[in-house]
């Protein structure tokens, strides 16, 4: 198994993910190396993935995998690839690779084929230039990856067409945005999108029957709530979200305008830019009316640890984030535990439409390998549906099958899955990272420093006309 060379900063990040050290631990060696709040941030992700997804010591690692016979009869998978070997880049380092070996075995003990597990590098985006090169060097080396949802424009000069072995049932607006010219770039695999999370007690304690459906009534339920608490909590604030200049606000922004009718950044068939409309602009200016108001004039800096410690510290009646706090928001000693839900972001008004940026990732087989078939194959085991409840039983990773968030055995590992599920079969959005491939980075750069000037107080037409141009000329290189 391939390893990357480990630093100071990789060994931090291997500890936290593994769960060998605590936050306290984490926050501290991080301080000793000077990491920035952003890198911070993500060890003490590390650290929380470590902690809910360490594997039940009396069960052995992969024991949610089916048996061979019982995949064997339900995918058929072909042995006619006996004694290929390949090489299959997946995640990095941390406790998900146990697993993912025992996941490797099994498809090697049914079809008598070597799959060797590469981890991938930690960083994201070391791993997309590790792609990159790799590809562009036309190299056989790597046979099938994981790729990030915002990948398949990228990867597609470079992606077998995995249309054929595509099983049905996943939802199909990830499937959409892994296919451009009718080539399925990646198949998925598991899946990830933006939530409102809602304080349950307090709710009730004010008189709200639930959650916000609107964001008028966020806005309403936010500033009662925090009226009535800021009393007893000074810093009590009613909304918190990730408002930094960065990917997260993309995200965001992305959500906002949506839901308030004011369509896509670029067309996703077209090309065409077309975020200068009133919608969208209005969208921006309500975001814009939270800052000093329903959320504290610090969200312009916060990414999703920043809020989530407010959030999880008692100090906001709502929060927008991604599923992973779920379970941190669960675990002993926190502030709000037993006490919030999870579901879809509010929509801009009554039955209207919610939104929620996609994330998660995909299967990916490379056009440079030379057993593409095997490869193939292998996309087909480990994104099928059996695979994909035992991942989301045994290592929490939402699957992308909308009949598992029903299933009785994932819900009784994960009961809050059932309130996901219209986020990804009805609310989620994918960024323009398809249609705008190589790009994407230029656009969504263009997109979040638009939105955060708005949000310091900007004209918004004019940065969103300025915004189109922007955008126009950036697809005008494709």
């Amino acid at each position: 198994m391939k390893r990357f060379h480990p630093n100071p900063v990789n060994n931090l990040y291997r500890d936290a993910v593994n769960g060998r050290l605590s936050r306290r631990e984490v926050m501290k060696r991080g301080t000793a190396l000077g990491l920035s709040s952003a890198l911070m941030g993500t060890m003490l992700r590390a650290e929380s993935i470590g902690a809910q997804a360490t594997p039940d010591a009396s069960q052995p690692l992969g024991y949610t995998i089916p048996s061979a016979d019982d995949l064997q009869a339900e995918l058929e998978l072909s042995t006619d690839f006996a004694g290929t070997e390949i090489n299959w880049m997946g995640g990095a380092d941390g406790p998900g690779v146990a697993y993912d070996e025992a996941v490797v075995a099994r498809f090697n003990e049914i079809t008598g084929m070597q799959v060797n597990y590469l981890m991938g590098a930690e960083s994201a985006t070391d791993r997309l230039t590790f792609y990159l090169q790799t590809m562009a060097a036309q190299s056989s080396d790597i046979d099938a990856a994981q790729i990030d949802v915002i990948w398949p424009g990228i990867m597609a000069p470079h992606a077998v067409d995995l249309s054929d072995v595509l099983q049905e049932g996943h939802f199909q607006r990830i499937v959409d945005n892994n296919t451009l010219n009718e080539t399925v770039v990646g198949i998925p695999w598991f899946t990830d999108a933006g939530l409102l999370y809602s304080r349950t007690d307090l709710l009730e304690e004010y008189g709200f029957e639930g959650p916000p459906e609107t964001w008028d009534q966020l806005e309403e339920y936010a500033m009662t709530i925090m009226e009535g608490e800021i009393a007893d909590t000074p810093e009590f604030t009613g909304f918190v979200w990730q408002g930094a200049a960065y990917e997260g606000l993309t995200c965001n922004a992305l959500e906002w305008q949506v839901s308030h009718d004011g369509g896509q950044i670029i067309d996703p068939d077209s090309g065409e830019v077309t975020v200068n409309n009133e919608n969208a602009i209005a969208a921006f200016e309500r975001a814009a009316g939270w800052v000093g108001g329903i959320s504290p004039s610090a969200v312009t800096g916060y990414m999703e640890e920043d809020g989530r410690t407010v959030w999880q510290g008692g100090a906001s009646a709502f929060m927008r984030n991604w599923p992973y706090a779920y379970a941190l928001g669960q675990e002993e000693g926190s502030a709000i535990a037993d006490n919030f839900t999870v579901g879809q972001l509010p929509s801009g008004t009554e039955g209207g439409e919610s939104a929620a940026t996609l994330g998660g990732w995909q299967m990916f087989v490379s056009t440079y390998s030379e057993n593409q078939e095997a490869a193939k194959e292998w996309a087909r085991y480990i994104t099928s549906q059996p695979m994909q409840k035992s991942r989301a039983i045994e290592r929490a990773n939402l699957p992308t099958y909308g009949d598992l968030y029903s299933d009785p055995d994932v819900l009784a590992a994960q009961p809050y899955y059932e309130d996901l599920f219209p986020v990804f079969s009805e609310a989620s959005v994918p960024r323009p990272s398809t249609v705008s491939a190589d790009f994407y980075n230029d656009v969504s750069i263009a997109y979040f420093t638009a939105v955060s000037q708005i949000l310091g107080g900007g004209d918004a037409a004019s940065l969103v006309e300025n915004l189109q141009a922007d955008l126009e000329d950036i697809m005008s290189e494709l």
